[in-house]
């Protein structure tokens, strides 16, 4: 038996064959071309971009009903990304300046956009690094005639197939629909990649991040897929799998039961009401968190409107987008972030150079910088919030003049507004999201100026820590429980609660139900995650005293000591 381990991104057992699919290679043929040979070989590099968008945008244009929501938005990235002038334009001015073929122009402009996605600081935006490879490779396809390798599947064999990929692209995905997965492995990918996104939506256990999974496993290996841990065994003895199939039964009893929660309310033994929203990062995801139960939606990237375009989105499709959600929530509170983009990339694709992106020109510094970009994001948000009930989070707050500014600028937005002659809430709430330790600390001013505050607890304890969790160098000193974070995470909800003010969590964090007792201990009361997870949390909630956590959590803190979680949920 052989034993691999990735990064389990949905939860559940799998016990299948494996299906593996064959690799687009990116290793193309370099030479150089004739200069006179430089124009024809433009054409056929725009002759390929044009041939794979229309093929995406007939996907897009021909969705079966079944097809997972997400399918859509996910396919449109990948077109617009193959109108984006950093790719083709770019491309085509190394055919004509270096004299490369369009092959080797397409890969090494791919391998340049790749990088300044991968120095990104946000692990969302950073993965969207995958999209870039994802297309080069379609458009590879094209150039060189080659067809999409999927995976041959025996038609005597009816048990449970098992994906093995080096990445599975949202194209990829459709095709692969209608047949009898259990699961998806990936050599690369992370929470926020693609596989992860539409695994989750069709809640098929995933693990993806195994780094050389594709060249260990051949077709018709039995496979066990363990999306809890990111174990992923070959080959197993039957006492193993004996194991894993009671496992793999009552994971589907416990399943079913907390099905059973969906319409219960989060209410504690001692009778504490709590909130539990929903993180979402596109428009049709609403939809998802409303049928698992969500009281609201607690985050809303906004950036998945700015990212794979060469141009930016008008005011007017931004209002759409913010609308469809609040319009889908029915009245319950809808949360949307205002644009959190960093300084290794600006929007109009061009790059800039920071020592420590990390630290320099983004999320809300990037937007008061820009007010054009922020004003069109704020005026839409106004209007989107006379459709419900609008919140406005900005990200990466640390000093009191940005919030007065953010203000003004709301501010100038509702008088354009006013000018035109269209209604919006004047009483919409603003918010910050608390992620860097100086907001954490002197959190008391902040709070006066607020209507609420969210702990955004993946860049908290990364700026705590000074840890980022991917450098697989210092990965492994990310602690989410390390006393000075869980300090920081209780005086701010502390201080909100003094002042009336509502808090919530909305990193990782939130979604941990093995932590859920120990943030219930800290006071908290509103927690916000995928949806996937809500449930799970929830029957932690339904099952815990927040008194008697209270005294505990508050025991360890004074003591600077690691909270034991076990004994919590004792």
């Amino acid at each position: 038996m052989l034993c691999l381990r990735g990064q389990g991104v949905v939860k559940g057992y799998a016990i299948g064959r494996a299906a593996v699919m064959g690799a687009a290679a990116l290793e193309v043929v370099h030479y150089r071309i004739q200069p006179e040979a430089v124009e024809e070989e433009c054409a056929r590099l725009k002759a390929a971009l044009a041939q794979a968008r229309d093929e995406l945008q007939h996907m897009v244009a021909n969705l079966p009903d079944d097809a997972p929501r997400e399918m859509g938005a996910l396919l449109t990235v990948h077109s617009m990304l193959l109108d984006d002038r950093m790719l083709s334009e770019q491309a085509c001015n190394l055919i004509i300046e270096r004299h490369y073929n369009a092959e080797w122009a397409l890969t090494t402009q791919g391998q340049v956009l790749g990088e300044q996605f991968a120095a990104m600081e946000d692990e969302y935006l950073r993965e969207r690094g995958t999209d870039i490879r994802q297309v080069i490779e379609r458009v590879l396809r094209v150039l060189s005639g080659t067809p999409v390798a999927l995976p041959q599947f025996d038609s005597g064999y009816s048990g449970e197939l098992i994906v093995v990929a080096r990445d599975i692209s949202p194209a990829d995905m459709l095709r692969l629909r209608g047949a009898r997965f259990g699961a998806f492995l990936t050599d690369l990918g992370g929470p926020t990649s693609h596989t992860a996104i539409v695994a989750r939506s069709m809640n098929v256990p995933a693990v993806v991040g195994m780094g050389n999974i594709r060249t260990l496993v051949r077709d018709g290996d039995l496979l066990i897929v363990d999306g809890m841990s990111g174990a992923v065994l070959v080959n197993p003895p039957d006492f193993v799998l004996e194991e894993y199939r009671r496992r793999q039964a009552a994971y589907a009893d416990d399943r079913a039961e907390l099905g059973r929660l969906k319409y219960a309310e989060a209410v504690t033994l001692d009778g504490v009401q709590v909130k539990l929203e929903a993180n979402i990062e596109l428009p049709e995801e609403a939809e998802q968190a409303l049928a698992a139960g969500a009281d609201g939606i607690g985050l809303f990237r906004s950036e998945f409107l700015f990212m794979g375009r060469r141009d930016l989105p008008g005011e007017e499709e931004q209002y759409e987008a913010y609308a469809t959600v609040v319009k889908a929530m029915q009245g319950r509170p809808v949360t949307i972030r205002t644009l959190d983009i960093g300084a290794d990339k600006t929007l109009d694709g061009d790059a800039t150079v920071a020592t420590n992106p990390a630290l320099g020109l983004r999320a809300i510094r990037y937007c008061l910088a820009h007010p054009e970009i922020f004003q069109t994001q704020l005026r839409a948000l106004l209007r989107a919030s006379v459709h419900g009930k609008l919140r406005i989070l900005v990200p990466m707050i640390a000093h009191l003049h940005e919030v007065r500014a953010v203000r003004q600028a709301i501010a100038e937005a509702g008088q354009n507004l006013e000018s035109r002659d269209i209604s919006f809430d004047r009483n919409v709430e603003v918010g910050a999201m608390v992620e860097i330790p100086a907001i954490a600390i002197a959190i008391e001013p902040f709070v006066e100026q607020l209507d609420f505050l969210s702990i955004g607890t993946n860049d908290l304890i990364q700026y705590t820590l000074a840890i980022d969790r991917g450098d697989n160098d210092v990965a492994d000193l990310y602690d989410p429980m390390h006393p000075a974070v869980l300090r920081l995470i209780s005086h701010t909800i502390n201080a909100a609660q003094r002042y009336g003010k509502s808090v919530a969590v909305c990193g990782e964090m939130a979604g941990d139900a093995q932590v859920t007792r120990m943030l219930l201990g800290l006071g908290l009361r509103e927690f916000s995650m995928h949806p996937q997870q809500l449930l799970d949390v929830k029957k932690e909630v339904r099952q815990s005293h927040t008194n008697a956590l209270r005294v505990k959590v508050a025991s360890a803190l004074n003591r600077a000591e690691r909270i034991n979680l076990d004994e919590l949920a004792g």
